[in-house]
């Protein structure tokens, strides 16, 4: 219905298990749809929806509510986790990344088994479903790598630093967020080129997902959320 979801990971320390993280709903032009959507997490942050089921990345494992209505459906604890992040749908997978560990985990509501695991992806963040390829970022050394099997990784960019959320810009070509506050163009060649940098506002830009012509990125400082439109390249 054009709504979107935003993880929120609740007042005061970001790494305590808490459980007052929760989700909100917005509508489409922007305003709250439901604040709390979805309660009962310690601090979410990836989402995906797959065959109806919200999947969140908490600090302990992944949360599971149902999309349309928000009931809690379970939660996918994993042990040994160091910093649960981002989420996408991959080839029918739901994936969820470590930024802790670099590993990539496939999740299902009986349980999480490992992907992969590369030290080449070092800090890895985000990560998207392209087709045949999972496109993921890393923070280390603000890669965006191309992987069709585990193993097959291949650095389309870097240098953006603290690389968070990418997205596919209609025609080609990608988007990067870096969480302290820039937005990355990447092109086909690999060539990057900043578009946004709000670092000096104190706005950062964390995740960051492509909808036809329009970017969504929430800020976890200030605390909004950011629309804007790709007009041109």
């Amino acid at each position: 219905d054009g709504s979107y979801f935003v993880s929120n990971i609740g007042p005061g320390d970001s790494a305590a298990l808490d459980g007052n993280g929760y989700i909100s709903k917005l509508n489409a032009d922007g305003s709250v749809a439901a604040a709390k959507f979805a309660e009962g997490m310690h601090a979410p942050a990836g989402l995906a929806v797959h065959e109806g089921v919200l999947y969140a990345a908490d600090r302990d494992g992944v949360a599971m509510f149902d999309a349309a209505t928000g009931e809690a459906k379970g939660k996918v604890v994993m042990e040994g986790v160091g910093f649960l992040n981002d989420m996408t749908v991959w080839k029918g997978d739901v994936l969820v990344s470590d930024s802790g560990t670099a590993t990539i985990h496939t999740v299902t509501p009986e349980g999480a088994s490992v992907l992969a695991e590369n030290p080449a992806c070092e800090g890895i963040n985000g990560i998207l479903g392209d087709g045949d390829l999972l496109l993921i970022t890393t923070m280390a050394k603000g890669d965006l790598i191309a992987m069709q099997a585990p193993g097959t990784e291949t650095v389309i960019a870097t240098g953006m630093k603290d690389a968070d959320g990418v997205g596919l810009v209609p025609g080609g070509g990608y988007l990067v967020s870096s969480w302290p506050g820039e937005i990355h163009h990447v092109g086909e060649d690999g060539t990057v080129t900043l578009l946004v940098d709000t670092k000096a506002d104190k706005i950062l830009q964390n995740d960051l997902n492509v909808y036809g012509d329009v970017v969504i990125v929430p800020n976890w400082e200030p605390g909004t959320v950011t629309a804007w439109k790709i007009t041109g390249q």
